[in-house]
């Protein structure tokens, strides 16, 4: 029997389309994102108490001081990873789990590390619930990242960075992307390419706030 209660009511699928039209006024505009999004519950991936909140385009707060990104900001990085099926992508940062599974149902191959043991072990038994079989869960140092499943189409980056790691950029395979957080206190959305030469191109989208990437396991 699963410890957690998997109840996805008409009521929280009709919030849900409405979520999705919010985001896709907002400016999000790849449609496999949002289906993604509509068909993920989000309210999951929150303590029941704020369940009723699931649904709003905000930050809440979950375990060990950390939070579950807002849905625009899952979006807006989603959309910038360029998700095809069967992708190896590394996600930093597994946080509630939210974001993982928004991969796991575009069909990519995920692989993600969380610092925290409690948060690690939360998600994972919820993912494995949840039957995504295609979401691996890994706690770890997120600043050094998976070297061991390298290299990867895609790394994503949950967390506000002071800058980009190095040792990320080198798990990333030519022609793939990190999307990663820069700057404090607000940061800069960074899509970094790595080019086929192995030089990497950066690009920069909107202003965002994280909480901050953080050196070795909790």
């Amino acid at each position: 029997m699963s410890m957690f209660k998997l109840e996805d009511s008409h009521w929280h699928k009709g919030l849900r389309k409405k979520m999705v039209e919010t985001l896709r006024r907002k400016g999000i505009s790849d449609e496999r994102v949002l289906a993604a999004m509509e068909v993920v519950p989000r309210h999951f991936f929150l303590d029941s108490a704020l369940a009723h909140l699931a649904y709003e385009d905000q930050a809440l707060p979950i375990e060990c001081e950390q939070t579950i990104s807002q849905p625009y900001t899952v979006a807006f990085q989603t959309q910038l990873l360029q998700v095809e099926k069967r992708q190896r992508i590394l996600e930093v940062g597994t946080g509630s789990g939210y974001q993982a599974a928004i991969l796991g149902a575009l069909g990519a191959r995920v692989f993600t590390v969380e610092r925290h043991k409690a948060l690690h072990q939360h998600s994972k038994e919820l993912l494995a619930a949840m039957k995504l079989r295609n979401v691996r869960c890994y706690w770890g140092d997120g600043y050094k990242g998976l070297p061991e499943f390298a290299p990867f189409d895609r790394i994503i980056v949950t967390a506000a960075a002071a800058e980009v790691p190095q040792s990320l950029l080198e798990q990333l395979k030519p022609g793939g992307f990190l999307v990663i957080p820069v700057g404090d206190p607000v940061q800069k959305m960074l899509r970094v390419t790595r080019e086929a030469d192995g030089s990497f191109t950066e690009e920069r989208f909107g202003s965002f706030r994280f909480v901050p990437f953080l050196k070795g396991k909790a």
